[in-house]
């Protein structure tokens, strides 16, 4: 079903923009994009959408709140402000202007402020990093409510206490039965199928066992991957990934009642001190 759509430019007056069903692309305002974002996420009555903002947008918002008042029949998702981001002359930092290459880079401005892969300290430290400081910011509303020019952004970024931190660890749960042989080191082989989480899984990295409020750390010593059970079966035997089954758990009948339609990979996790 075909659209039109019609409104009125102060500037240039009357104009439509015909939209076809089978393509086509509106590029209304920005207050008329809010609107039609927060309009379709209130029409949600089981999730709780919130919409976050910069601190430039809450003039904006009482517009958009009337054309709510005068659509009617639904509210608007709750708000949340965010402090902006400034350069030295007090100007918002723009980052689309600076790579369109419309703004010349502010003084003060760091890479990691347009790219967060040029963060020095990897994307785990930046990670960290980020949570530290709106933590920080959190801790007392006059941090949260004002705005912070790239300088200063920087020098509280950087000031991040370093503390040493966990591995990070991939979580997975265990039935009761299969987590205290882990436990306790007999089971040293974990079979899972591979689904699109874990075909980056590489030797190296941790997985967290849990099983209730039981957790067990593991380290990846090894990743194998097959094409069926029957394969990671024939290769990997039973006994160090149930090592209670019975020695018939590797007969073709009970491999075959296993389902075939993804692929199986095998784990060799280590207990981590």
């Amino acid at each position: 079903m075909d659209a039109t759509f019609a409104a009125v430019c102060t500037d240039h007056g009357t104009y439509k923009v015909n939209v076809a069903a089978d393509g086509g692309y509106l590029d209304p305002a920005t207050l008329y994009r809010n609107l039609v974002k927060e309009r379709v996420l209130a029409r949600d009555p089981v999730t709780l959408s919130v919409m976050v903002k910069g601190g430039d947008w809450a003039y904006g918002c009482q517009l958009v709140d009337e054309a709510h008042q005068q659509l009617g029949g639904l509210l608007a998702p709750p708000r949340i402000f965010t402090p902006m981001v400034l350069t030295d002359t007090v100007a918002k930092l723009s980052k689309s202007l600076i790579h369109e290459g419309r703004v010349a880079l502010p003084p003060g401005t760091q890479p990691w402020m347009l790219d967060s892969t040029a963060w020095t300290g990897g994307i785990d430290d930046y990670v960290d990093t980020l949570v530290w400081l709106v933590s920080k910011f959190l801790s007392d509303p006059k941090h949260f409510y004002r705005s912070y020019t790239t300088q200063q952004l920087n020098r509280i970024m950087i000031a991040h206490p370093v503390t040493e931190a966990p591995p990070r660890a991939r979580e997975m749960n265990l039935y009761r039965r299969y987590f205290d042989l882990l436990a306790a080191g007999r089971k040293t082989i974990e079979v899972r199928v591979q689904y699109p989480n874990l075909r980056n899984l590489a030797p190296g990295q941790h997985i967290r066992f849990a099983c209730g409020r039981d957790e067990a750390l593991t380290k990846v010593k090894r990743v194998s991957r097959y094409e069926s059970f029957e394969q990671m079966l024939d290769t990997e035997g039973p006994a160090k990934s149930i090592p209670t089954a019975p020695a018939t758990t590797n007969s073709p009948t009970s491999a075959a009642s296993t389902p075939r339609r993804r692929k199986p990979s095998a784990c060799s996790p280590s207990r981590s001190s």
